[in-house]
């Protein structure tokens, strides 16, 4: 795909904008907040490009790493929000989780590098860059190893520290989980492939919320959106995929390509109930473990039934 200059792509955003609220000028207007990479960019790709659109419903698009928008949550910043499903219990008074738009990994997962070969016991005490202190994938690592030193580094600046020695061994998310061996480093363990050996579940990392404060019925009228935006994509993967680049740091069509394919799937279509029990596992084991508050009821939204307005 021809990439767009940022000027371009501003203008388009506005034009499309201004033809959506031609079109339905007592749409509600809602921020919606995402991650900036791929998988997330595959996912609403019909939504942002109007391929999709939701009667009712109009969506301004933010773009910000996991770890921002998990604090950002817990001021209500955005009406819809990507977030780590670690985070929830902080926010389960203000968000409801979607059943639909999460990410799982379904035996594999982040995964702790190192500039040399170690071996997961030897993690213990190490000083460790991690993308977030609310993420999964912090969670998911304490479970492991009870006792290092987390160092928050920004996701896409974790691979360079291990690289160049300020930190002993990194916490990778997103796409580094597929570049880390382009610059020599080594893999220590595979959190996804651990989690499964210890709970016969997928890992999960993340989802999407709706603020309360919205009603029940606008929180079903936004799954039905996202849910449909990730099937187009995965319905029209070429286009989507090449929407997608634009967001894939240092990845090809073929690694984009199986990058999606890890995190945008059926379990990103509805986690269902086996995804709904992983969720919880989660936020008990780490609950148990001292890492997190106390695990809260967790309402899942589902999408609404076709033909219904409320």
């Amino acid at each position: 795909m021809e990439e767009m200059s940022g000027a371009s792509q501003s203008e388009g955003t506005r034009q499309k904008g201004a033809l959506a609220a031609a079109r339905d000028p007592d749409a509600l207007e809602l921020t919606l907040a995402h991650s900036p990479d791929s998988d997330d960019a595959f996912m609403f790709y019909a939504l942002a490009t109007n391929k999709v659109r939701a009667p009712g419903l109009r969506f301004t698009h933010t773009l910000s790493d996991i770890e921002t928008l998990n604090q950002a949550a817990q001021e209500e910043k955005f009406d819809v929000t990507a977030l780590s499903f670690s985070a929830y219990p902080l926010l389960a008074s203000k968000y409801a989780l979607l059943d639909c738009g999460s990410s799982f990994g379904d035996g594999y997962g982040p995964m702790v590098v190192a500039s040399r070969a170690l071996k997961p016991a030897d993690l213990a005490g190490k000083r460790i860059a991690v993308p977030g202190m609310l993420t999964s994938s912090y969670v998911a690592l304490r479970l492991h190893t009870p006792r290092f030193e987390p160092v928050p580094i920004p996701f896409d600046k974790i691979i360079g520290a291990v690289a160049n020695g300020s930190v002993e061994a990194g916490l990778l998310i997103h796409e580094g989980q597929l570049l880390y061996s382009q610059v020599g480093l080594h893999r220590v363990i595979d959190l996804g492939a651990w989690w499964r050996e210890q709970t016969s579940l997928p890992l999960p990392l993340g989802g999407n919320a709706v603020r309360r404060a919205l009603g029940p019925g606008v929180g079903r009228r936004v799954a039905r959106a996202i849910q449909e935006s990730v099937q187009f994509a995965l319905d029209h993967r070429e286009p989507a995929l090449s929407y997608a680049l634009q967001f894939a740091r240092d990845m090809d069509y073929d690694l984009a390509d199986k990058f999606v394919g890890m995190y945008v799937n059926s379990w990103t279509l509805s986690m269902g109930e086996i995804g709904r029990s992983a969720v919880r596992e989660l936020l008990a084991r780490g609950h148990d473990a001292g890492i997190l508050p106390s695990v809260p009821s967790i309402d899942f939204v589902s999408l609404l039934p076709e033909g219904e307005d409320s």
